[in-house]
């Protein structure tokens, strides 16, 4: 259950308590090629949270655009791992998913959502399914129907302009690109459950890049050119973890949008392969403050 304070700002427990709230993260592990724990695992604690990771596969690099990746499905352990934490008595501030392999594994991560899941638990769902109007190759349209109840768990998603047509059935094409029109897509976004949605990666009509938000959130700037693998991972968790440090849904997407925004800029700059994820590393002392800032201000 997701509630706010009178300044807008998401409440979860123990708000003033100096214990790290602790962040429950169901992603894969690639060793190569920053994106789901390597991103989420640095920023969260780097933001003050305690990380418990539940890796849902692991690769020796991503899969976008890498060829000759090995991969090993951890589906099966996912229970498992819920099952023993439940028994340890672990409790979750937040829990944090994203990029699945299959069905099957998509209902094992509600199965854990449903076991870990507190009565003030933050749960947010980032449905990676594809991007610039595509399916991933490795989704199925039986993923997409899991995803989408995946999303009725959750407290927020953080589709882009892509997930979201997929989430809604409509087609990419039919998805506008104005602010005001959008406001419809995020309303039927929340028709699936959630109390928060926010569109990142949106292409407005006037060239613009940006995200908006179901609370009134909206951020736009100009486009860095090029593909820039990871993103979604770095907004999601600079938005969890600015969340979980006291900041209001709006601050909290502002500064994801930005730091993310400025280490798209800086790989560019640097010429790096951009499948191998941005540089976010330089981002992590001011994403640091800026958590111990809002904490302060809670007192």
């Amino acid at each position: 259950m997701i509630t706010t304070n009178a300044e807008g700002a998401i409440s979860r427990p123990n708000q003033t308590d100096p214990i790290p709230p602790r962040v429950a993260a169901i992603h894969d592990l690639s060793g190569a090629g920053k994106c789901s724990l390597t991103v989420a695992l640095p920023v969260l604690s780097a933001m003050g949270c305690e990380v418990c990771a539940m890796p849902t596969a692991l690769l020796s690099t991503h899969t976008g655009g890498i060829p000759g990746f090995t991969y090993r499905d951890l589906t099966d352990d996912l229970p498992r791992f819920a099952e023993h934490w439940a028994a340890l008595g672990l409790t979750f501030d937040a829990i944090y998913t994203g990029f699945a392999a299959s069905s099957e594994q998509l209902t094992a991560i509600g199965g854990a959502l449903e076991t870990l899941r507190g009565s003030k638990t933050l749960v947010l769902v980032d449905p990676v399914m594809g991007d610039q109007g595509a399916l991933y190759k490795t989704y199925t349209p039986a993923m997409v129907g899991a995803t989408r109840t995946l999303c009725a768990q959750a407290d927020i998603i953080t589709p882009n302009l892509t997930e979201a047509a997929l989430l809604l059935g409509i087609p990419y094409g039919a998805i506008p690109r104005e602010r005001e029109p959008l406001r419809g897509i995020l309303d039927a976004l929340l028709k699936l459950g959630p109390t928060y949605a926010i569109i990142t990666g949106i292409t407005f009509s006037d060239g613009s890049i940006g995200a908006l938000g179901s609370d009134g959130t909206w951020i736009a700037h100009p486009a860095v050119p090029g593909v820039w693998h990871g993103t979604g991972d770095l907004f999601a968790s600079i938005l969890l973890g600015a969340i979980m440090s006291g900041a209001p849904f709006s601050e909290a997407a502002a500064l994801a949008d930005d730091a993310t925004r400025s280490a798209i800029q800086r790989t560019y700059r640097n010429g790096t392969d951009p499948r191998f994820g941005v540089h976010f590393e330089a981002e992590l002392g001011r994403l640091c403050q800026f958590a111990e800032k809002q904490r302060g201000k809670l007192g």
